[in-house]
């Protein structure tokens, strides 16, 4: 089995606890062989833990040549410029989330990946999630009937203080929590047509100058309505996705999945009247609509955790796709369709953004 050479930029909450977490484990598929981190103590742990060289600058990776792809797990705000840099290098990259905030920026990366021929992946695991893959095998059934709108929560209550409540910093909660949400969202929604957008965002209790509270609505022609909220001003959340269809609906959060629908070809047939409705009485009645409802639910396994299992599911497709050619399940054409969702909605909140251009 080919084991894939791997450096990881960055050994914070995301370079160390969810890429290194689950490529130290994956040892037959993966290999640690490099770590970039300006803190000399995350250096130490890093060679420590993984066995593997270290660096205090990502330019000393560039003339190695044992490298399949570098993990761009930097903060936010050097994605764009580090991972471009790696492409022109001759260097497949992966990069985190938020791949960019502009679509400018991500048309950038793809053309260096065409031109340098390298692979641009971006780790938007949350895809692989197993209760999106069975949400969107309900909705597939067509149990629900026509899909008329799903609503998405990601709340909570949190007073942040850290570098992703600033605008300088592209933190926030869009472009933090948001693209894993959203990516979700706009699969349900299509990625063929880009959506009207509206967007209201809030900075209420985070101790920075980035939204801690957003609420988007994407619509479109013959598309479902798609309510998006990322707060973390919610003391009460309820529900992760809740879906209204003509037939049915479902609901649940990312353990737990309950859906009803009816049977369409075996309901009564009703007709409309414009007559007063009595009841058997002869009084005044409202209308009434007896349906026999098909119930199912869904619990998430307990083999491997949500963040374990989505890193899996990840890495196995990543692993297909450097190996074997396969192609990409997320693509970078599809964030771009996210980024300009993300840079619309900067856009209609110039009290937290100021004018974009």
């Amino acid at each position: 089995m080919k084991k894939i050479r791997v450096a990881i930029l960055g050994q914070g909450r995301s370079g160390r606890d969810i890429h290194g977490a689950y490529l130290s484990k994956d040892a037959d598929r993966f290999q640690i062989v490099a770590v970039v981190d300006p803190l000399v103590e995350r250096r130490t742990r890093a060679a420590s833990e993984y066995g593997c060289s270290t660096y205090a600058d990502y330019k000393e990776l560039l003339g190695r040549d044992d490298i399949d792809i570098v993990v761009n797990a930097s903060p936010s705000k050097f994605h764009v410029p580090i991972s471009l840099d790696l492409l022109q290098h001759g260097l497949n990259v992966l990069s985190e989330k938020p791949l960019a905030s502009k679509v400018s920026d991500v048309d950038r990366l793809i053309k260096a990946s065409e031109k340098s021929g390298k692979l641009l992946a971006i780790f938007q695991q949350s895809r692989f999630a197993p209760y999106f893959q069975k949400i969107r095998e309900v909705i597939a059934s067509g149990d629900l009937g026509e899909i008329v709108q799903i609503c998405v929560e990601f709340n909570g209550f949190s007073r942040r203080y850290d570098w992703q409540t600033l605008t300088s910093e592209m933190g926030g909660n869009l472009l933090n929590t948001g693209p894993h949400p959203l990516d979700q969202a706009l699969q349900l929604f299509g990625n063929d047509t880009m959506p009207s957008i509206y967007c209201l965002m809030q900075n209420s209790i985070s101790y920075g100058t980035a939204e801690d509270h957003v609420l988007l609505i994407l619509s479109g022609d013959k598309r479902p309505i798609i309510r998006l909220e990322i707060s973390s001003c919610c003391r009460f959340p309820s529900f992760t996705y809740n879906v209204y269809g003509t037939h049915g609906g479902l609901k649940g959060n990312t353990q737990h999945l309950e859906w009803e629908y009816y049977n369409a070809a075996t309901a009564k047939e009703l007709q409309l009247t414009t007559t007063p409705l009595v009841s058997a009485e002869g009084t005044p009645a409202y209308c009434s609509d007896s349906l026999e409802w098909i119930k199912a639910e869904w619990d998430a396994s307990n083999d491997r955790g949500l963040f374990d299992g989505m890193s899996h599911a990840f890495y196995s497709m990543l692993y297909n796709t450097l190996t074997e050619g396969a192609a990409l399940e997320i693509t970078p054409q599809q964030v771009r369709q996210q980024i300009a969702v993300i840079e619309e909605c900067q856009r209609q909140n110039p009290h937290i953004y100021g004018a974009v251009a």
